[in-house]
């Protein structure tokens, strides 16, 4: 089977004529795919108002229930999963799928426990909230930062080089250039249109994107002639190069039709899946300024929480449309995807550690007739772009709410909005500088990379606010040191194993034990547990917050209706108004027609606010930290959520 596709091995001549997409059926699907974005963009460009903070980063807080849902996981699901998802579920079976599952739970935590707490707090940006929580401006810059970092060396980095393999795959067009127009596309109708841009796009691509992956499914599985040979089929998939390697290194797992393996043994150990994914999902899912940002921007809570219920079923999905997809990929081509040998994945897919990261592209260019060939590489750059523009969005907002305010206290809101567009220029010359690092990464290793990443930074930022929202004995000094503890401690694993590097079947890496040895999911578990303790305890022997700054910012005080006094005053205050009173006497001058239109497409025109009084400023402030609901709708929702967590429970049970 796998001679009649060898024109995908990399030796390029064969590449650019066997699999370049170069038919008219493919061409057209792709260019009316990306008209049909851009007219989308433009579309929630001009409905919606950008010349605001809130109505740029919060989309004015008038979004419906359906696109929440849609958006929040389409930002989820880049295309590190169907490169990275696929091709670990071609190595080890479908295990990986908890990965995705895990958030069925998560996210009713996020809609039911976190978001009425954040919209209470009335805060656009996560730092904003620990600020408000903690005062002090440390623990918000620490988190800014990190949360940046995150973002270029996880999010961002990883999306683009599974996005590069597919396009290189699929098109046989060089990686920087086809990156290159990626980002250009995606940079063009983020600059412009704002998170109310970001989630119709968003929605539509998660459309695009479920009906593509289900058609390639059951071409897949019609192919390997159903789900019971499938089962058969996959424990025999071995390559036929095989000199004496250990048979582990290329024979399938034999729990490779599990999700709960062997505590100690396992690839994935059951006690990491359970508590330590639940650990980093918690930080991902409930903290993370790209998803919580999406909640904020909801109408009332009832919408916000009903959004996170469509994604807990969209999260249904990727089990089936990418996991089992990705072990039929290694069924169909075994010497390509399951290689072994050194020398013969090198002429594969040119890099030695193994070639499971093409097991879904593999699939898209040889099963898919001509025009869904065309639709599904539309569906992988919507996926690359849908999450960029997620990430640049938010970044751009972490960036001028929390640190280009202090730069700049007295920034007008004009201001604050053409340095949010600046900054996502400057994200975007860094992520093309970044992409020959990610390039030369141990490609065989991309989920875990993600995901270990994950585990050593991100455990100690879930402690905190997971302690900041339920337990109001815990002050900033408390959570400042466990913070730093936590980091430092996770910075020394992962500094080590990327120094030692993290080896292959083949060739181990000769990390320490002691070091490298324990899971990345286990090692999750250790330094929640530890911050946690640091928090505590260093939070009980200094000065607790007095109630008056925590009323509406913890859970046992969110119902409070008293006025909070805040820690600290804002950074930044809307200096607008003044400046009207100001240029009250000043004739204005017209602008040029061409900085006409250039102010108008980055929603950026000059026309006033309406300036409001103070009881219209205080209306305004009530409907956006509004938690009530309609009783009616809050019963239907907690109903549903029910459902999602026995559906949960059911699929873990069923391949447990």
């Amino acid at each position: 089977m796998s001679q009649d596709y060898s024109g995908f091995s990399l030796t390029r001549s064969n590449q650019k004529n066997n699999t370049s997409i170069n038919n008219a059926a493919d061409i057209s699907v792709i260019v009316i795919y990306f008209v049909v974005v851009l007219g989308v963009g433009i579309w929630a460009m001009v409905r919606t108002n950008r010349a605001t903070v809130g109505g740029f980063f919060l989309a004015g807080r008038s979004m419906v229930w359906w696109p929440i849902g849609a958006s929040l996981f389409a930002s989820n699901i880049g295309s590190g999963h169907f490169v990275g998802l696929a091709g670990t579920a071609a190595a080890s079976g479908l295990a990986i799928g908890g990965f995705e599952w895990n958030a069925l739970i998560i996210v009713v935590i996020l809609g039911w426990l976190f978001v009425p707490i954040y919209i209470k707090a009335g805060v656009v940006t996560m730092p904003e909230y620990l600020k408000k929580r903690f005062g002090g401006q440390r623990i918000r810059i620490y988190l800014s930062v990190l949360s940046l970092f995150l973002y270029i060396f996880t999010k961002i980095s990883a999306d683009m080089f599974s996005g590069a393999i597919f396009i290189n795959q699929a098109l046989g067009l060089n990686i920087y250039l086809a990156v290159i127009i990626l980002l250009l596309i995606t940079a063009l109708y983020t600059v412009t249109g704002g998170l109310a841009a970001v989630i119709y796009t968003d929605t539509l691509q998660t459309f695009i994107m479920v009906v593509g992956s289900f058609i390639l499914m059951g071409y897949a599985f019609s192919e390997v002639g159903g789900y019971q040979n499938f089962q058969e089929l996959y424990m025999h998939a071995v390559p036929a190069a095989i000199t004496n390697i250990s048979a582990s290194c290329y024979e399938p797992r034999p729990d490779s039709f599990h999700i709960f393996r062997n505590a100690i043994t396992g690839d994935l150990p059951w006690p990491g899946l359970v508590f330590g994914l639940t650990i980093q999902a918690t930080w991902y899912w409930c903290t993370d300024q790209v998803i919580v940002q999406r909640c904020l921007s909801g109408k009332n809570l009832s919408h916000v929480k009903a959004g996170c219920i469509l994604c807990g079923y969209l999260k249904l999905l990727p089990m089936f449309l990418l996991v089992f997809p990705g072990m039929i990929s290694r069924i169909l081509y075994t010497n390509e995807v399951a290689c072994v040998e050194p020398e013969e994945c090198e002429r594969y897919c040119g890099t030695s550690v193994g070639c499971t990261n093409i097991a879904y592209p593999k699939l898209v260019v040889a099963l898919m007739p001509n025009g869904l060939r065309g639709l599904m590489l539309s569906v992988m750059l919507a996926s690359l772009m849908s999450s960029l523009t997620s990430i640049f969005n938010s970044a751009s907002t972490l960036f001028t709410m929390d640190i280009y305010t202090k730069i700049h206290r007295s920034a007008s809101e004009r201001e604050l909005m053409i340095a949010g567009r600046v900054f996502i220029l400057v994200l975007i010359a860094v992520s093309i500088a970044w992409i020959p690092v990610v390039q030369n990464a141990q490609s065989g290793q991309l989920f875990d990379y993600i995901q270990s990443i994950t585990s050593y930074l991100t455990p100690p930022i879930a402690a905190v606010f997971m302690l900041a929202i339920f337990c109001k004995r815990v002050n900033e000094s408390g959570a400042f040191y466990g913070l730093i503890i936590g980091l430092a401690i996770g910075l020394s694993r992962m500094i080590a194993e990327f120094a030692y590097g993290t080896g292959s079947c083949v060739t181990p890496s000769d990390c320490p034990t002691i070091i490298c040895g324990v899971h990345y999911l286990y090692f999750s578990i250790i330094l929640f547990v530890v911050s946690c303790i640091i928090i505590l305890g260093v939070s009980l022997m200094t000065k607790p917050i007095a109630d008056k700054h925590l009323y509406r910012l913890c859970w046992s005080l969110r119902n409070s209706t008293e006025e909070r006094e805040d820690l600290e005053l804002e950074d930044w205050v809307n200096n607008q108004q003044d400046s009207n009173q100001m240029d009250l006497d000043e004739p204005e001058e017209e602008p040029g027609l061409c900085k006409k239109a250039v102010m108008c497409f980055c929603g950026l025109e000059q026309n006033r606010a309406v300036e409001l009084s103070k009881e219209e400023q205080a209306k305004l402030q009530e409907k956006l930290t509004d938690t009530t609901e309609v009783p009616l709708w809050r019963n239907i929702v907690n109903a549903n959520a029910l459902i999602l967590l026995c559906v949960a429970v059911f699929c873990h049970g069923f391949f447990a």
